[in-house]
Parts: C-alpha cells; structure tokens; sequence
C-alpha cells in the first residue's frame, strides 16, 4: 500500500514551482556526472524523476506510481554491471547499512560507470539548522562502517543525517571508504544548496522563494567560492566511480 507520507510528498511536489525547478537542477546535475548508458535511481520515492528523464529505471523499497522495481536497496535484481550510471537524492542517509548498500551499487556499475548522489550536508551552518529544525536525526558519533544486524520491519523513512558527511566530506573518509569498497574511487565531493533550498521550505507547505528568483539564486550560489560553500552548504553531491583494480 502507498504510504500516507509519499502522498504528502507527492502533493507538495504539484504544489510548488520551487521545489520542482530545484529538483530539476538537482536531476541535472546527477546525470551530467554519469556516462552515456542506462542509468538506474534509487530511492526514487514519488518517480518524480522520471518528469527529468522517462527511460530511468526507478526503484523504491515502497510501492507508488512510476516506480518500477520495488526492492530493497541493499540487494537488487538486476545483473552484474547492468548499468552506466546509478542516481540517488537524499536517499543514503536513510539506508541502514551503507557500506553493504556502495559494495551493491559497484556491483551494478559498469566499468568507468558512475554512483552520483546528493545529500545532506553537516556543515557549520548546516548542521545547526537539522539538529535544531529537521525532524530527521543527525547522530556525528555514529560509525557508518560498522556492521548492522538486519531489521526487518525497520520504518524506511528512518535516517541518520551525518551518514554522508561521515563517508565523503574529509580526505580521510573518502581513502577509507576506497580502502572498504576497492572497486569505487571518490572522484568528486561538492557543496550544494546554500540558499535556495533552504528558503523554498523543501517539502514543507511554506516557501520564502518565489519560483522567478529559482535560477538566479542557483547561479549565484554556483560564484560562491568554495571555502564559503563547505560552510555554509546544506547538502552535499558525491560522484564515485566504477574502477577495476588495475586502474586504481
């Protein structure tokens, strides 16, 4: 059965200019960082999506309208090196074993493929503002490598928001995620979302943006140099890469 909370989303998602003119960038940027070739989401929760790209294979752990596999993130049926490219947005923070989830996307990828996803982003500004305001939780001492029994009936809306600042935003997260999971390089980490988002309200029924200023407000924040972005960002883009072990 579809869950009350996709249907919220899906509402808010009709409702708002805004958020669909964000998200359109968002689904820009997710598929200008993989190759040519058929390009699997994960995560996709209301297929909205698709009104970027028709021919992407969408998946969900919950059923609803333009979802076309209903699985389980971490273990996917589809064959080995199925795809070029693998999208997820704001979708790694609420997997609950992370690790086994990047060991399955690398299995899925071809060579050379690419695993772009965006996220949160636990900068100075950030941080204060999800901790405080955000109904998600944001636990920084959780140890995202650490194995993790199965929980069945686990609620798949729970979530840790450190999870992606954890793996991908220092040096060394990045070399022990590489050391984890040998076959995916980490070939770019960037700062997103530091004005727009936050002022359209996200999928709340507020919104201090109006639609016109959308793509203005992106170019700018797209100046900002970058030493300001890691601290003021409210999400995160991380681009890994297929490799095989000669090519590391």
């Amino acid at each position: 059965m579809t869950d009350l909370r996709q249907i919220e989303h899906r509402e808010a998602w009709e409702r708002k200019e805004a958020i669909r003119l964000l998200y359109r960038d968002f689904h820009r940027q997710l598929f200008a960082s993989c190759p040519d070739g058929p390009v699997l989401d994960i995560g996709g929760g209301t297929a909205h999506v698709k009104e970027s790209r028709p021919d992407i294979v969408s998946t969900d752990i919950l059923l609803f309208p333009g979802i076309d596999v209903v699985a389980d993130a971490h273990r996917l049926p589809f064959g080995d090196g199925r795809f070029s490219g693998i999208v997820m947005l704001d979708v790694l923070h609420h997997l609950e074993r992370p690790i086994e989830f990047l060991h399955e996307a690398a299995r899925l990828l071809r060579p050379g493929g690419r695993l772009a996803m965006i996220e949160p982003a636990m900068t100075p500004l950030a941080r204060r503002f999800y901790e405080n305001f955000h109904e998600e939780p944001v636990d920084m001492t959780a140890d995202p490598f650490a194995p993790v029994a199965i929980h069945p009936d686990r609620d798949p809306f729970d979530a840790n928001q450190a999870i992606p600042t954890l793996l991908f935003a220092t040096p060394a997260a990045r070399r022990r995620v590489e050391a984890t999971v040998p076959s995916l390089r980490v070939c770019r980490v960037s700062w997103l979302s530091l004005f727009a988002y936050p002022l359209s309200g996200g999928f709340k029924p507020w919104s201090l943006l109006p639609a016109a200023l959308v793509r203005p407000l992106l170019a700018f924040e797209r100046a900002i140099p970058e030493a300001i972005q890691r601290q003021m960002a409210f999400r995160m883009m991380a681009v890994l890469e297929r490799v095989t072990p000669s090519g590391r």
